[in-house]
């Protein structure tokens, strides 16, 4: 039995061997070993993941955690095809305890790493390995056994269990959720519930005034008036900005889809003052977000497009000079927030302009009472108990004496 295996994962060390690499062909991201071959087994698993219609994006986040888990199987010396649950409960135990490896020491964020900012009261995040992303490998290592499990060429069972005694998944489904795709894993941790984070009107104002360009100030204010995701907006075209209407055309992350979402008029100002920097037409199937300086790639000089690690600077930049850690997602959260609060929007309103598949899950997310609004509420009410006298008991009742009504209602005759 795999639980007769007893190793001490504190002593375990996991070596760097292998890396993913970026490729071209139908497969985008592959895994190398140590001498640069390619790990045929998750190639393989690869091309049926692309097959499926899955996003670059997808396969490079199953890659990582792929190579994470063939590294894990050389640091304990078993074969892919002879893993156990041992190994996977063994992983979830070593990621717990040991840190994330970083190619660079940390340097100013030493100081903040895992502390709480007093301004927008999130975490910053330290080396730790969350819980989304031991669930996250998890779910990739299962769903690549099942791959191998059905070929008819991997171990008889899949090494990452689900929960004992969980029942057959969906027996009692509720109309209004989401089909589950199968049963809990037993080794996932578990996930705390966070709230949505809004960013206050006047930090917004801040942050709003701390960027350096126009093209900077664009992309915000269409992300909090869209609500679409960084990647989205980074994605929109020239053409796909529609200006006598007033709306943007969105490339979903899941679905892969395209959709129209209006934009304040307030963004299409910063939006065109923007684009006048140029001082010439852009074309209309160029990226619609560029770099300010040109650089030469081997084409000449020319403004290149603008990636997501740009966008993340440009917010690192203005966070330093707040002493604050927003991100492009609270933007999300508080367009979706404000969406909530207006009587004139109903939750399908907000479900469709925040890309949702299902309505749980713009109501599990948004549709929560804001626990500050909650804590204002109780002390308005603890105010106004303070303020107001007990009330006092009727006098004059037949029958009852008139102390004992004033013990029972806490008043004075």
């Amino acid at each position: 039995m795999f639980d007769e295996i007893a190793r001490d994962v504190r002593t375990i060390q996991v070596p760097k061997r292998g890396r993913v690499v970026e490729v071209s062909g139908p497969v985008p991201f592959v895994v190398v070993d140590e001498t640069g071959a390619l790990v045929a087994p998750i190639r393989r698993f690869l091309v049926d993941f692309v097959a499926q219609g899955n996003s670059p994006n997808s396969v490079r986040s199953y890659a990582f955690a792929l190579l994470r888990w063939w590294r894990w199987l050389c640091a304990v010396d078993v074969e892919w095809d002879q893993a156990t649950a041992a190994e996977t409960r063994d992983l979830v135990l070593w990621l717990g305890f040991h840190s994330k490896p970083r190619t660079s020491p940390r340097t100013r964020s030493l100081a903040t790493a895992g502390t709480v900012n007093p301004l927008t009261r999130k975490r910053y995040l330290d080396d730790r390995y969350a819980a989304r992303t031991i669930r996250h490998s998890n779910a990739v290592v299962r769903s690549f056994y099942e791959f191998w499990i059905e070929v008819g060429e991997g171990p008889l069972i899949n090494p990452v269990p689900l929960a004992r005694g969980g029942g057959r998944a969906n027996a009692h489904h509720n109309p209004l959720e989401p089909y589950r795709p199968g049963g809990r894993i037993r080794y996932n941790p578990k996930l705390p519930k966070r709230q949505p984070r809004e960013i206050p009107d006047p930090q917004w104002q801040a942050l709003f005034a701390a960027l350096r360009s126009n093209r900077d100030r664009a992309v915000l204010a269409l992300a909090v008036s869209t609500a679409a995701r960084a990647q989205e907006i980074l994605g929109l075209r020239v053409a796909d900005v529609d200006w006598g209407e007033q709306l943007v055309q969105v490339i979903r992350k899941g679905t892969q889809s395209s959709q129209w979402l209006p934009a304040s008029a307030e963004a299409f100002v910063w939006l065109r003052l923007y684009l006048a920097e140029f001082g010439e037409p852009l074309d209309p199937n160029q990226h619609l977000w560029r770099t300010l300086r040109r650089r030469d790639r081997g084409e000449g000089p020319h403004h290149q497009p603008m990636s997501y690690d740009a966008l993340r600077k440009v917010l690192t930049r203005a966070n330093a000079a707040l002493g604050t850690n927003w991100s492009m997602h609270d933007a999300r959260h508080t367009c979706a927030l404000r969406m909530v609060r207006d009587e004139n929007l109903d939750a399908r309103d907000v479900q469709i302009i925040l890309g949702h598949a299902h309505l749980s899950t713009t109501a599990d997310i948004y549709l929560v009472e804001d626990q500050a609004q909650i804590v204002r509420r109780v002390q308005h009410h603890l105010a106004d108990r303070r303020a107001t006298p007990p009330p006092l008991p009727p006098a004059g009742i037949q029958g009852y004496d008139d102390s004992d009504l004033t013990i029972l209602f806490g008043g004075q005759l």
